[in-house]
């Protein structure tokens, strides 16, 4: 199974958000990832059928989404904004929404039990949702979403307001959704979360799709921008001077009173490669080595600058 957009814009009157977007979602998570305003809610209403495009086309599975009801049972989707019978508890409302996809009475009331069960909401199941906290909130939009067990799940800022603990039992889940094989799509615009589930992304601005794929293959695209990359060790002189040798390093800043050096290569694959060959040689002891350039907000940075 697989999403496809093809030139997908939707704009109101002067406003446009999304942009001429092509991609291609296929099974296992994916985070769409973008600032506030880029995007990601317009594109969202797009993939789940809400909303019709002003030009391209969105198909799952070659088949067009917009006015296909054969496809919305297969689509889960927990939006951003609260939309809730707030006189309903937790179980009537996802009873009630479950019953909509046309399941009889006895499967709907068992698909609620499992998806309350799956989110973790048993005690709060019998409360008026009038009464549920954010996280409660957010964990109850997950749950019907899931209650059809489709084959698409789309969430749109999931963890927002939710307490710590919920959020990494959520995160859970939804990376288990996605080794089972289901697609699944998250928004945010918090690049730790997205981090915690997944390094396949879409990053999204102005309703544009920047960069797909592997974080990691992604950011080897970006070769105008030299990897910063952080060590601490024994004999920092030695190492800074071994290291100055090679053409693809750029710079190396080092601090001698916290045994650490700061490195800007052009090929970080070429200077992995390396490192062990010089510390052996040189007696060399490695305490710690990381990259603050291999994560999803420096690449977002440079894509976007």
């Amino acid at each position: 199974m697989k999403i496809e957009t093809l030139k997908l814009s939707k704009w109101y009157g002067q406003v446009l958000g999304v942009n001429n977007l092509t991609c291609t979602i296929g099974p296992g998570v994916t985070g769409l990832l973008g600032p506030n305003g880029a995007g990601k809610t317009t594109l969202i209403k797009l993939l789940t059928g809400l909303m019709r495009p002003s030009q391209g086309s969105v198909r799952i599975n070659g088949e067009e989404v917009w006015n296909n009801h054969r496809l919305f049972r297969q689509i889960g989707y927990a939006p951003e904004a609260d939309a809730f019978w707030k006189f309903m508890t937790g179980e009537s409302f996802i009873y009630s929404l479950t019953r909509m996809y046309g399941f009889s009475h006895d499967e709907a009331a068992k698909r609620t039990g499992r998806a309350i069960a799956a989110v973790e909401m048993e005690e709060g199941r019998d409360k008026k949702i009038a009464s549920y906290s954010k996280g409660m909130r957010q964990r109850i939009k997950i749950a019907q979403a899931i209650s059809a067990d489709p084959e698409i799940l789309i969430l749109d800022e999931p963890l927002n307001g939710m307490d710590p603990i919920g959020r990494r039992k959520t995160i859970k889940m939804i990376r288990d959704m996605g080794k089972a094989g289901k697609i699944v799509i998250v928004s945010s615009h918090i690049l730790h979360e997205i981090e915690e589930m997944t390094d396949t992304i879409i990053l999204i601005s102005h309703g544009r799709v920047l960069a797909e794929g592997n974080i990691y293959n992604i950011r080897e695209l970006i070769d105008t921008h030299p990897l910063k990359v952080v060590i601490r060790c024994s004999n920092v002189d030695v190492l800074t001077a071994k290291l100055m040798e090679f053409e693809d390093v750029r710079s190396v800043q080092f601090d001698r009173s916290q045994n650490q050096l700061t490195v800007e290569t052009v090929k970080p694959d070429l200077f992995h490669q390396r490192i062990p060959d010089i510390v052996l040689k040189n007696d060399i002891t490695i305490y710690s080595m990381f990259s603050p350039d291999e994560n999803l907000e420096a690449v977002f940075s440079y894509l976007v600058r």
